[in-house]
């Protein structure tokens, strides 16, 4: 669908997604969205796996391109998100997966998982995401 695609040329041309985080791939579907990208020791804290930041980013995105995935005249915000790592991480290839479990005029919670290369889940988290005024246009990179 043409909106997906929309949202992932979006998703891609954001400065920090072309800047910092280079290897980041996305692929969305209906109330589902997967983001993975390649772990650099840029991402890692003192101890030489990945800063808390990088897990929040990912899980966070995709959850809210899960979101956005439905809503199609207008960009979502995240009003809270709630991460849990259980695993640290140092190297390979990560994968983000967002999936809406609730809808209603106003709200829409989304849960996503962060898994390593192997399958084992390294991260997880739910967030609540709110339809904002800001209509997705070329302007916000939406083509």
């Amino acid at each position: 669908m043409e909106h997906y695609r929309k949202l992932e040329r979006m998703y891609l041309s954001a400065n920090m997604n072309t800047h910092i985080y280079q290897t980041t791939e996305i692929t969305i579907e209906d109330e589902t969205a997967i983001i993975s990208m390649t772990i650099d020791p840029k991402y890692f804290h003192a101890l030489g796996a990945i800063h808390g930041s990088v897990y929040f980013k990912l899980l966070d995105d995709a959850a809210f391109f899960a979101v956005n995935s439905i809503v199609k005249d207008a960009f979502v915000l995240t009003t809270s998100f709630n991460i849990n790592i259980t695993r640290p991480i140092s190297e390979g290839k990560i994968t983000a997966t967002g999936k809406l479990k609730f809808k209603s005029r106003n709200l829409f919670v989304a849960e996503s998982t962060l898994v390593d290369e192997k399958g084992r889940e390294i991260a997880f988290g739910t967030g609540n995401f709110a339809k904002s005024r800001v209509a997705l246009t070329e302007e916000i990179g939406y083509i």
